[in-house]
């Protein structure tokens, strides 16, 4: 099976799952008087939303370069990521919002309401189903070294903590009584932070990809090492990295005999990009500039 159709299996199979938790929650929330329940199912509903943008990006991003974009389609990957972690970031800011106003009620004496156990139902559904797609969907994104479907997981993920913030509200409202019901407001606003930080940690990767970041330093210089054990080649600078996608693209000039042949260097050249492909992969972007020795 392509890449791209195993991407797009595992993330319709998310999509189908988040259709029915919204269903779910939103049915729950309203026959259970919940307002943490509601706001969960809005957080599934945006989780179905992303998962839409993977299944149509991937698509995109598996075209093969055309005279348009001489580098593939690999950043729209890129592109979906991002927008999977502002995503992200809009639903972790509702809830510490949606959060704070009910703890500003609750401190000027307003009684909130106290759930049903319907809504204290849905919520541990909801955590143990999520948590479960997450696993799935966590796993395929590193054996498919897809940054899109990991943005994707902790999508799951933070749905799954969503809920287990409904599931202290809701739960502490109904077993220790109304005076408790201040419960489900804090914890939705400390899950809402916990997934902000997920969120910046989705979206500075992506910002710096798409502002034709470096790879990382220690991914340069394991690059410099393989290049440097080939025989006859030396001084390989001018390094220049980044990443597309999912590959990368790299441009390195090396040093070799001036009496090799074109041929010659053609094949010492070629054997760098080999090197270097089979390390990073086979759609890797290398370019290799050749210069004689300097002359002492």
């Amino acid at each position: 099976m392509k890449r791209e159709d195993e991407i797009s299996r595992v993330t319709l199979v998310g999509s189908i799952v988040n259709l029915l938790l919204v269903g779910l929650k939103a049915f729950a929330g309203v026959a259970g008087h919940s307002a943490a329940m509601i706001s969960d199912a809005v957080h599934s509903l945006s989780d179905f939303i992303t998962d839409i943008v993977v299944l149509v990006f991937v698509r995109v991003s598996a075209r093969p370069q055309d005279e348009d974009h001489d580098y593939g389609h690999g950043k729209y990957e890129t592109i979906a990521t991002l927008f999977i972690g502002l995503a992200l970031a809009a639903a972790a800011v509702g809830i510490v919002v949606s959060g704070a106003k009910k703890m500003a009620l609750w401190l000027q004496g307003e009684d909130l309401p106290s759930p049903g156990m319907i809504a204290l139902w849905a919520a541990l559904i909801s955590i143990a189903v999520k948590e479960l797609l997450y696993q799935y969907t966590r796993i395929k994104g590193k054996r498919l070294d897809s940054p899109a479907l990991e943005a994707n997981a902790w999508h799951h993920r933070s749905d799954a903590l969503s809920s287990v913030g409904a599931v202290i509200g809701i739960g502490g409202s109904i077993l220790l009584g109304n005076r408790w019901t201040v419960l489900d407001p804090l914890a939705s606003i400390v899950v809402g932070a916990m997934l902000i930080k997920v969120a910046w940690d989705l979206l500075g990767p992506s910002f710096g990809e798409l502002t034709e970041s470096s790879l990382p330093i220690s991914t340069e210089n394991e690059m410099l090492e393989i290049i440097r054990g080939i025989d006859g080649v030396e001084d390989p600078h001018n390094l220049r990295t980044r990443r597309v996608g999912n590959r990368i693209a790299a441009e390195v000039h090396i040093r070799l005999d001036g009496s090799l042949s074109l041929a010659d260097a053609h094949e010492k050249a070629s054997e760098v990009e080999r090197l270097l492909k089979e390390r990073f992969g086979p759609q890797s972007h290398i370019i290799v500039h050749m210069e004689p020795h300097k002359q002492k």
